[in-house]
């Protein structure tokens, strides 16, 4: 098939890479797993799997942690100190850039263990595709993405075209209705890149988002989608000129609202789509007042260059 595309009536809201995540820690750098709940490895028993590769955990002593740790610290180091170098010395000013974090969230999945599926026989995330792991598929060639849309969830799978990154086409892997999901949950270890997803029946996945806003904003249960009815006159004219300003045309935008209790107008091109970054979105963020604070332009391509 040719580039994916929602059904009639059906709100497009993000398009990402996506994979399974890899370790990080000293003793599972490079590594992944796939467990039940008896964290036995089912990587070899799951239906329709090709074979992959077979990890074993590092050693584990007190004064590997502590090493591991203060590499990771150093690392963080130096990315904070190129920051300030290119700024010169200022933190002030300019794009937030999110970080990871040198403090393990789950110290018997992030160091001890690193599994990316949890999985217990008739589970939602035994049903994940094979392709989603770098290990059992070229990742120079193919490339998995996650597609967001009001109702469901969708992997697809689409060669990465090297001259034309916009010619795309997509193989539908699996897709999953938004009910199943119980939480979207990011985890910060390291590179700050992993968003842990937990289904209804406490089954889990672990996957590498780069842009992983887009994920745990747009894949939360909880999700609420505003009509555009029910704004205010204020809200509903600053919609009505977002959608103009962004040629997406009457009715394209969506609106959700964030913590501080501020209005996200959103639209994607869900047609242009890149093979190496997804699709781009376009939104503005309004105050209760309905004054726009700002437009924002968000271009997954930035996180990959």
């Amino acid at each position: 098939m040719a580039v994916w595309k929602p059904e009639p009536g059906e709100r497009y809201l993000a398009r990402v890479p996506v994979c399974f995540a890899t370790g990080r820690a000293r003793r599972v750098r490079g590594m992944r797993w796939f467990r039940d709940s008896d964290r036995r490895d089912i990587g070899g028993e799951l239906p329709g799997w090709p074979a992959g590769p077979e990890f074993t955990v590092r050693a584990s002593t007190d004064a590997l942690w502590r090493s591991g740790l203060r590499g990771i610290a150093q690392a963080a180091g130096a990315v904070v100190l190129g920051v300030l170098t290119s700024q010169g010395g200022s933190v002030g000013g300019g794009s937030a850039v999110r970080r990871g974090s040198g403090t393990p969230q789950e110290p018997a999945d992030e160091v001890e263990d690193f599994p990316v599926l949890w999985a217990p026989p008739g589970t939602v995330a035994r049903t994940l595709p094979w392709q989603l792991d770098p290990g059992r598929r070229d990742a120079k060639r193919y490339t998995t993405h996650a597609i967001i849309t009001d109702r469901r969830w969708v992997i697809v799978g689409l060669p990465l075209n090297e001259k034309n990154a916009w010619a795309v086409e997509d193989e539908v892997l699996w897709e999953g209705p938004r009910r199943d999901l119980r939480r979207v949950e990011p985890r910060d270890f390291t590179t700050g890149d992993d968003v842990k997803i937990v289904f209804d029946d406490g089954s889990w996945c672990r996957l590498e988002v780069r842009t992983r806003p887009r994920v745990t904003r747009y894949l939360d249960p909880d999700l609420e989608l505003l009509p555009l009815a029910s704004l205010s006159p204020a809200h509903r004219e600053q919609a009505r000129e977002f959608e103009a300003e962004s040629g997406c045309g009457p009715g394209s935008s969506f609106v959700t609202r964030n913590a501080c209790g501020c209005l996200r107008i959103a639209t994607v091109d869900g047609a242009r789509v890149s093979s190496w970054s997804g699709i781009a979105d376009t939104e503005i963020i309004v105050d209760a007042d309905g004054t726009r604070l700002g437009p924002q332009e968000f271009h997954p391509a930035d996180f990959f260059t």
